[in-house]
């Protein structure tokens, strides 16, 4: 099932935050990205043409090696940069998570607003867990099933509350050993008391198995 993500990664290592901290544009846009090398990677980017960012303004940067400014489009200035990457961003997103981006990444002083859609969950817990082992926080925003697939999915006989809270847990790292989150943290995030969100993972725990292993009737038969 493939799922669309809307996340944050914050870490001060991220490219491209150094320019909202020091020429304090409000924010910027990374609207494509090309891997050079490992260390060494192009960002196409553009700034407000108010914000009056000049490759002046770009080139002493630390992390920045070249800049080209690419002109204006409506009321964006454009510039490509070549950017040296910190070790830890490198290997962070060094894997390959088949993850695409749906979207230009919003860079702000906070970091990086992405919105990706990724092939399965652990495709993103993946990519999760690569960025927070190497010093990148991600804070997750919103994640959603294509809903192409979630029609078909109806069929497992979930409630929307039960796949609401399956799906939170998921992408929370609630299944993962060790646990990134406990159920008290998912209950508050829902806004239901606990013993409810453990009612609703449980139920719908039993009807996912239900459905994947074709024994409603022999489970029915069993409980009676």
């Amino acid at each position: 099932m493939t799922i669309t993500t809307e996340f944050v990664l914050r870490s001060p290592s991220l490219p491209l935050v150094s320019i909202t901290n020091t020429l304090q544009p409000n924010e910027l846009e990374c609207i494509h990205a090309l891997c050079l090398q490992p260390d060494v990677q192009i960002f196409t980017v553009q700034f407000d043409l108010d914000d009056g960012v000049s490759k002046e303004d770009l080139l002493p940067l630390d992390e920045v090696v070249e800049v080209d400014s690419l002109g204006e489009t409506g009321d964006k200035a454009v510039f490509r940069l070549t950017v040296e990457l910190k070790e830890s961003v490198s290997r962070a997103f060094a894997p390959d998570f088949e993850g695409a981006q749906l979207e230009p990444t919003t860079i702000t002083t906070e970091g990086w607003y992405e919105t990706k859609v990724f092939k399965e969950y652990e495709s993103f817990n993946e990519f999760r867990r690569s960025c927070e082992s190497h010093g990148i926080s991600l804070d997750l925003v919103s994640i959603t099933p294509d809903p192409s697939t979630a029609d078909n999915s109806s069929q497992d006989g979930l409630t929307d509350r039960q796949r609401e809270a399956l799906t939170l847990a998921i992408s929370r790292g609630y299944y993962e050993s060790p646990r990134q989150v406990t159920a008290g943290d998912l209950a508050e995030e829902l806004d239901i008391s606990q013993p409810s969100l453990s009612s609703l993972l449980r139920r719908g725990e039993r009807q996912l198995l239900t459905s994947a292993l074709n024994t409603e009737t022999h489970l029915n038969a069993l409980s009676k």
